[in-house]
């Protein structure tokens, strides 16, 4: 008898092993468990174990096989009830919308082995005041000792009471902890909340070193945040963190932690939580650049929220910076400053949101981030409508990213072409809004500024970007300034460069011809011998501008221009050899340009005495006369 009461024992104890796997596998375990769909029927075998402890119960003097036996049952009573729950695949919940029991629906949440994770995101802040639990099952039962009459072994009360006398004749069991953590769930299911927060208050005192204490602690940890209970639920999610990596809610816990903490309005604590949950990111190779699952990638982006929540009430872009001066640099800071920056502009703080990101460039100039920062600041002044504001902040991004600054000088110009192509246009805007500020009349004190202004910004355009399209474009901008400002020389300087200087463009023959203008022009203001350079400069320019634009509409007249000049000037020779080119090259042009031309060669040919010459030219003077 005896022989067949431990072979039951032990066929009974087999089936609960394979039923209830008391062995508690990590989640990362879990993780690489391929899913076994092979329908199996397990109903028999758990109705075949309970029966066997049962039997075993009633048959079998005390031992210290009874309690294990008590508790197999009682474990077997609930997996009957609510199964086997959860698939071993992390996963954060939504916030419950009503109890179980108004939805008609069992809570399913604990299972052993398997630790339900809680929500994250801002979606915690919809779940205070809500309520977990479950309504009690219709099948509950009165117990009696194993033993005594036949009863219905049905139902988590009976799992309740096995446990309670586990509890009360075995204090020294070995398993007291697991009996603790059942019974708790036991009560959870049954929607007996209270009671099972009571449960775990007791595991957590007697067992402080549970291989379930983390997940007791997190459950005890969301009972009280969910009631508001904060400091209570600091208290238990700080225990949870206090155990380090290893713990499975080690993450979840600096989460929950920080937000404990900000709705106690302990701003800088909760900072402190929410940086080593992004520094424990960077531990594990988390790459913020990558996408995610859809809750990791809702925890990171609530956590950078919650950081500028936290840091908007603690003073703004000075708090970030001072937290990070006195807990050292992180990888990650840009980041920071960015959601902070953008948690403003969603408000409209237009010039707050400018200032965080002003307050990172400030810091490190020559961070990889800083130039698009500086644009940023830009972005964010011109959504808010202050032009001076855009205005300034263009001329910080052009001071500090032209192509002549420091930061290029450690990073590679290739590298970043959204910075170069947004250099380009800046500086194109600076110097074209200070051309538009000079061109007006009024007032008149600041047009010098303006000149100046608009100057300086051109040129830089042209030193940073010499091959670009647009650079004849913006140099012939140039000279018109130079040009309206009366500043004829450097004008014609200008305007010979963007003529020549540049491969063949649109506006070349017109920058050629306003070359020669210019030229004219300043000849005009001088005197002596200062004259008589600018007109063989004039001169020179002509004969440039004729070589290399022989269709110009105005070639023939500016020709004939510089063939009168020439015989100003005594040069004889070239006058005839470039009046006569005027009259070979250019036989439609008018009349008295033509004359004109005749002339001079009639009369520097007599003045060399080349009369045969000189007669041939006069007498086509006379006929044209």
């Amino acid at each position: 008898m005896r022989c067949a009461r431990t072979a039951l024992l032990l066929a009974a104890t087999l089936v609960v092993a394979c039923a209830g796997n008391p062995h508690r596998p990590t989640l990362g375990e879990l993780h690489e468990v391929e899913a076994d769909v092979t329908e199996v029927r397990l109903e028999d075998g758990l109705e075949q174990a309970i029966r066997g402890y049962r039997r075993f119960l009633e048959e079998t003097p005390e031992s210290a096989l009874t309690p294990e036996a008590m508790r197999r049952l009682a474990d077997l009573k609930l997996e009957k009830e609510y199964g086997i729950l959860g698939d071993g695949e992390l996963v954060d919940l939504p916030a419950p919308q009503a109890s179980a029991a108004r939805a008609g629906l069992p809570d399913r949440r604990w299972a052993p082995g398997v630790a339900r994770r809680p929500e994250s995101g801002l979606g915690l802040q919809r779940r205070a005041g809500g309520e977990d639990g479950i309504a009690p099952s219709d099948g509950g039962f009165e117990l009696e000792p194993p033993g005594g009459e036949e009863v219905a072994w049905s139902g988590p009360l009976e799992a309740i009471d096995l446990y309670d006398e586990i509890l009360a004749a075995y204090p020294a069991y070995h398993h007291n902890d697991e009996v603790l953590y059942q019974k708790a769930r036991a009560y959870d299911e049954l929607g007996r909340t209270e009671e099972a927060i009571a449960v775990m208050e007791r595991l957590v005192a007697e067992y402080p070193h549970s291989r379930y204490i983390d997940e007791v602690q997190f459950r005890r940890a969301e009972y009280f945040f969910v009631r508001k209970r904060y400091v209570e639920a600091e208290q238990a999610y700080a225990a949870i963190t206090g155990m380090g990596v290893g713990s499975e809610y080690y993450e979840l816990a600096l989460y929950k932690l920080g937000w404990t903490l900000y709705k106690q309005e302990l701003h800088e604590e909760a900072v402190r939580e929410y940086i080593a949950l992004l520094d424990y990111k960077v531990a594990t190779g988390y790459d913020f650049d990558q996408s995610h699952d859809e809750a990791a990638g809702r925890r990171i982006a609530d956590t950078y929220r919650v950081i500028s929540l936290s840091f908007s009430n603690l003073g703004g872009p000075e708090a970030v910076g001072g937290y990070f001066a006195a807990n050292g640099p992180r990888s990650y800071e840009d980041r920071i400053y960015s959601h902070f920056g953008d948690f403003y502009l969603e408000k409209l703080r237009y010039n707050d949101a400018a200032a965080v990101y002003s307050a990172f460039v400030d810091l490190y100039p020559l961070h990889r981030a800083s130039p698009h920062f500086s644009m940023r600041v830009v972005e964010i002044f011109e959504a808010g409508g202050f032009p001076k504001l855009v205005l300034e902040s263009k001329k910080e991004f052009a001071a500090s990213y032209g192509l002549q600054s420091e930061y290029w000088r450690h990073f590679a110009v290739g590298d970043a072409p959204e910075v170069l192509s947004y250099l380009k246009s800046n500086l194109e805007d600076l110097a074209n809004h200070y051309h538009a500020l000079y061109q007006e009349d009024e007032p008149a004190d600041e047009k010098p500024a303006h000149f100046q202004e608009a100057i300086h910004w051109y040129r830089e355009y042209l030193t940073s970007f010499p091959e670009d399209v647009k650079a004849p474009g913006v140099h012939y901008q140039l000279a018109d300034l130079l040009l309206e400002h009366r500043d004829f020389g450097e004008a014609a300087r200008e305007y010979e460069r963007t003529a020549y200087d540049y491969p063949r463009h649109e506006q070349a023959g017109a920058a050629g011809y306003a070359a020669i203008y210019a030229h004219r022009e300043y000849q005009k203001l001088v005197a002596g011998a200062e004259q008589a350079a600018v007109r063989r400069a004039a001169v020179n320019s002509t004969l440039r501008f004729v070589d290399t634009f022989p269709d110009h509409e105005h070639a023939a007249v500016v020709l004939g221009a510089a063939v009168d000049d020439l015989y100003e000037m005594e040069e004889l020779l070239l006058a005839i050899t470039t009046g006569q080119r005027l009259i070979d090259g250019f036989p439609q042009a008018d009349l008295a340009t033509r004359r004109s031309a005749w002339t001079v060669v009639a009369h520097s040919s007599f003045d060399l005495a080349d009369f045969e010459a000189a007669e041939r030219a006069y007498s086509r003077v006379l006929e044209m006369t």
